[in-house]
Order: structure tokens, then sequence, then C-alpha cells
């Protein structure tokens, strides 16, 4: 029987099972600030409640559905929004000679590894975002709202 009632709710996966005449949750996994339903949940629901069977992709596609770019006021478009502003004014502070004068070089690489590895996932971002196609394509500098 495949029990497509679980739901997230507050960064929890639950699922709803009938005892006694009464609804009980289930607690099945947290899931975060990010929810996301990785294979290694799944892995780990499914080892601890081996007789409880989900619909995972169902869930997966509630989840990424909840994601709402669409509307600006949104709590997801204000955390990015206000979360990339952040890095943006925190990574105008990192300057190439405190790199050289760190303390520690592994601290140096480390984060010369991360900035290159943002740089990539910026530029895949912009590529998929197009420049002058689709609903995306006047998000540009010159339209940018202060």
């Amino acid at each position: 029987m495949l029990l497509s009632a679980a739901k997230e709710i507050r960064s929890n996966l639950v699922h709803n099972v009938r005892r006694g005449g009464k609804v009980r949750q289930l607690h099945l996994a947290r899931l975060g600030a990010r929810a996301r339903i990785t294979d290694d949940l799944v892995r780990e629901v499914s080892k601890k409640h081996p007789f409880v069977e989900l619909n995972w992709k169902a869930l997966r596609n509630q989840l990424n559905g909840q994601v709402d770019l669409a509307n600006p006021n949104s709590p997801t478009v204000q955390k990015l929004v206000s979360s990339l502003r952040a890095l943006n004014l925190e990574l105008a502070d990192v300057f190439p000679p405190l790199l050289r004068i760190s303390e520690s070089p592994v601290v140096a690489r480390e984060l010369l590894v991360q900035l290159r590895l943002l740089h990539s996932t910026v530029q895949v971002k912009l590529d998929q975002f197009g420049r002058g196609r689709g609903r995306f394509g006047s998000a540009n500098s010159s339209s940018r709202v202060r």
C-alpha cells in the first residue's frame, strides 16, 4: 500500500498514522531550513521506518514547487536577495594581500577554491537565465531596481 499522506511541516517530514481511532503524526525526518529530499534522506527514512511507503518522487516535486521566485515579496525571494547582498559585501572586503599574509595557507587555498566554485555556479546560473531570452531576458544590469 502506497501512503502519500506525508507532509513537510516546519522543516520536518511527518506521516499521519491512525491508531486507536486517533490520528498521530509519525516524525520521519528533520529537513532543515532548505528542505530537500536527498538520496541519503530517502535511505535514512526507509531504514528507520521500513513499513512506511512514501511516494518520494511526488514529495520531491512538492518541495521543489514550494519555491516562489515569481513573487518579489515571497520569503524565499527576500532571503535569497538578502543573502546575495550580504555575500557581495563580504566578498568586497576580501583582498589578495589578506590571503598572502594569512597565517594558514590551508585557509587561503580553501577560500580560493570556494571563490572559484562560486564563480562557476554564478556563471551557470547566469547562462540558465539566458541573455535576452524568455521572461528573464529583461533582467539585465540596466533594468535593475535598487
